[in-house]
């Protein structure tokens, strides 16, 4: 005969637990301070996401967040759970990619960002590969020209052009590039003609706004000396497509990636210009503490840097 135990202090295994999907479910509505955009992150309607958080408090037997009609925060006791959720998360995620990688498969979620031109241009076509590797991992590629937080943004890896680093992530390089001064054979001759860095002054230079660089200046380097030059220019934006066209169609000189740029040069439609003064920009993953310990990320990052030496990439860049 079986033998049950029965008392108000006995309870079942797991039950009142909370479940795995109900924790994430809370982090990613912690992340956008509400369930619209939470919904739409996950894939699941506003309603859906409000019950799940109901039930979570429920089984909590406390208030996870701080509610009007216009603003939704975590209070004191959900800032502590969404410590102990994230905790329970990356334990789970580590389990579930320990197992899987034992069993020879990447499976998961991975969330990867990078800058529009670059994402475009090269990401795109290096994670395609990738995926043919990993069909079973989930990936989800994010292009924004804006800086983001890792943390904040649920960002796994963001891949980045350029050596201004944020100290606190961790970064390993995987490709080299520079960026380099590059205007039509039109705007050249009906220019003064450009000998030295003094002489930009005299130039219109197109100015590319973005992430947290310093406007109107470029620093750039013969690999000896750094140099910050006051630049002159009406003309700017906050996208680099744009000033590779404005460039492209004669409107002054810009600074651009060598990957960038490298077809235009090859096909003459663009010119080097002082060409011993460049801007190191090379190209780096970044990520945090956390997402260091994941065997996809380490996975995923020892494929880019092998997938972009193959490609010869890091040569054609440094035009």
């Amino acid at each position: 005969m079986k033998r049950e135990l029965a008392g108000k202090n006995t309870q079942k295994p797991l039950q009142g637990w909370p479940s795995v999907e109900d924790l994430y479910v809370f982090i990613s509505v912690a992340r956008h301070d509400g369930f619209g955009r939470a919904a739409v992150e996950l894939g699941q309607s506003p309603s859906y996401i409000s019950k799940r958080i109901a039930i979570l408090e429920k089984q909590l037997d406390t208030r996870l967040f701080f509610r009007t009609n216009r603003v939704m925060r975590l209070t004191p006791e959900g800032e502590q759970a969404l410590e102990g959720a994230r905790q329970v998360i990356e334990e789970m995620d580590s389990f579930l990619n320990n197992f899987q990688q034992w069993r020879g498969a990447l499976t998961g979620e991975m969330t990867v960002g990078c800058s529009l031109g670059f994402g475009q241009d090269y990401l795109s076509d290096a994670i395609s590969a990738f995926i043919s590797l990993h069909p079973s991992l989930n990936i989800k590629l994010v292009l924004s020209d804006r800086q983001i937080d890792l943390m904040q943004s649920g960002t796994d890896v963001d891949i980045q052009v350029g050596d201004d680093l944020n100290d606190a992530y961790i970064a390993r390089k995987l490709a080299a590039n520079r960026r380099i001064l590059c205007a039509s054979a039109e705007y050249l001759q009906h220019h003064a003609p450009l000998h030295s860095l003094d002489g930009l002054i005299d130039h219109s230079c197109l100015i590319i706004n973005e992430k947290h660089n310093t406007f109107g200046h470029w620093a750039l380097t013969d690999g000896k000396q750094q140099v910050l030059c006051r630049l002159n220019s009406h003309y700017s934006s906050n996208s680099g497509k744009v000033i590779l066209n404005w460039a492209l169609k004669s409107h002054g000189i810009a600074l651009r990636s060598a990957w960038d740029v490298a077809p235009y040069l090859a096909s003459g439609e663009l010119v080097h210009v002082l060409p011993q003064w460049y801007q190191e920009a090379n190209i780096w993953a970044v990520y945090t503490q956390r997402t260091s310990e994941s065997p996809r990320i380490k996975v995923f990052i020892d494929f880019l840097v092998q997938y972009f030496a193959k490609k010869s990439l890091s040569r054609e860049w440094q035009a």
